[in-house]
């Protein structure tokens, strides 16, 4: 692209900012409140585990991944108008659930629950699609540390607010005003996305006889796929994030089962992740001079470690809750950022939403399907056994990443 059209690089990062908090609400709501809450309504473990259902889009985005990288390409404002389009969806699902009680949702109307979330995580994850299309195409090589900086800041920042904030305010305005609230913000945060300048796409993705062809959707993974060193980072991407989301799903019902209130455990989420920003704006830093390879293999002990933290924490050591919840955050913080400035490398001109998906949607699946088991886990194994096999998980994919060879950074 034209180094002319590219706007102005504190626009482009503010924008991303917004773009990477709008995606974090949904999460927060599903991965910080809502475990949570329902452990506090009575639900069960097992089935807080398999809450990690609504989160499949996740996995799946991959499957409609190039038709928003196609569909409108050519057309001003292009996935800007994808974005707002979900999130307008997003914001009539958080006003639906605002109509009944949470002791409601999770009692009899449990199933109508998870379908909303299912839709909810599907319109988040399309409008991810866009923004990540976007982050890559414009973000040259050399800023990809400090923007994937501010994307897991944005979306560390809408995670606090849909989950720290939430509980917390449960507890003060309660369930109904705090989703009125959580809608308004989606709303009021739109207004900065539409007065963003996109620069015009007139590249096409695929050439027209390709794009005319039954085989379409299969040639836009098949030159992905058949790069060398793919084979190695698919076993890290697989691997690199399964531990932590494995161990992550049981702190809050482990904290619930130790007699936190939700109060107690909103304000120690939401001081956790502050540190977790501060550690994804150290990592941009970082990787300004740090080694692609030296950063992934660093931070990815780093997030090991913190789940042997939790270990200790849960076999007795009590008292050190907060400081392994902190550490926690910010090895998190790090190795995010690290995951995400490499598969922007690996991403190709013109399909950048589409490949960058593709990683993402690996990486997920891996790690939901580890998630849905958690509960399990926990039960099998007490909340000491489950984040000791978290930690082991974690630490596992470092060995690959010791034989993996970075991509070339391609420009932007």
């Amino acid at each position: 692209m034209p180094e002319a059209r590219r706007p102005a690089l504190p626009v482009l990062l503010g924008t991303l900012a917004v773009l990477y908090f709008l995606q974090g609400l949904p999460a927060g709501l599903l991965a910080k409140a809502v475990p949570s809450l329902a452990r506090e309504s009575g639900l069960s473990r097992e089935w807080i585990g398999l809450l990690g259902l609504a989160a499949a889009p996740w996995a799946l985005k991959f499957l409609w991944a190039p038709w928003v990288d196609r569909l409108g390409r050519g057309r001003p404002g292009h996935r800007k108008r994808w974005v707002i389009g979900c999130q307008a969806l997003v914001v009539l699902i958080l006003l639906l659930l605002s109509f009944t009680e949470r002791a409601v949702w999770f009692a009899d109307a449990f199933p109508l629950l998870l379908l909303l979330l299912l839709l909810l995580n599907t319109a988040s994850a399309t409008q991810d699609i866009a923004a990540d299309g976007l982050a890559v195409r414009l973000l040259r090589p050399e800023w990809r540390g400090p923007g994937n900086s501010v994307q897991v800041l944005g979306y560390k920042v809408g995670l606090i607010l849909s989950g720290a904030l939430l509980l917390m305010a449960n507890d003060w305005i309660g369930w109904r005003a705090s989703l009125w609230l959580l809608a308004g913000t989606v709303a009021l945060l739109l207004i900065p996305v539409a007065l963003f300048r996109e620069p015009l796409e007139t590249s096409p993705s695929t050439p027209a006889a390709e794009r005319a062809s039954r085989h379409w959707w299969w040639r836009q993974w098949q030159g992905f796929w058949r790069r060398p060193g793919l084979l190695l980072w698919v076993v890290i991407l697989l691997g690199y994030k399964v531990g932590d989301g494995f161990g992550t799903r049981m702190i809050k019902p482990f904290l619930v089962d130790q007699g936190w209130s939700q109060a107690a455990i909103g304000r120690l989420d939401l001081v956790a992740s502050l540190t977790g920003l501060l550690a994804a704006a150290l990592a941009g830093l970082l990787m300004l001079w740090l080694s692609r390879k030296a950063a992934l293999i660093g931070f990815g002990v780093l997030q090991a470690l913190a789940f042997v933290g939790w270990w200790a924490v849960a076999a007795g050591a009590a008292g050190w809750v907060w400081p392994v919840a902190l550490f926690e955050q910010f090895a998190d913080g790090l190795s995010t950022v690290a995951l995400f400035v490499v598969m922007m490398d690996y991403c190709r001109r013109d399909r950048e939403g589409g490949d960058y998906t593709l990683q993402a949607s690996v990486y997920l699946m891996a790690v939901g399907l580890f998630t849905l088991g958690s509960g399990f886990s926990a039960s099998a194994l007490g909340y000491a056994g489950h984040f000791l096999l978290a930690a082991g998980l974690g630490g596992l994919v470092i060995i690959a990443a010791l034989f993996w060879r970075p991509p070339p950074q391609r420009l932007g």
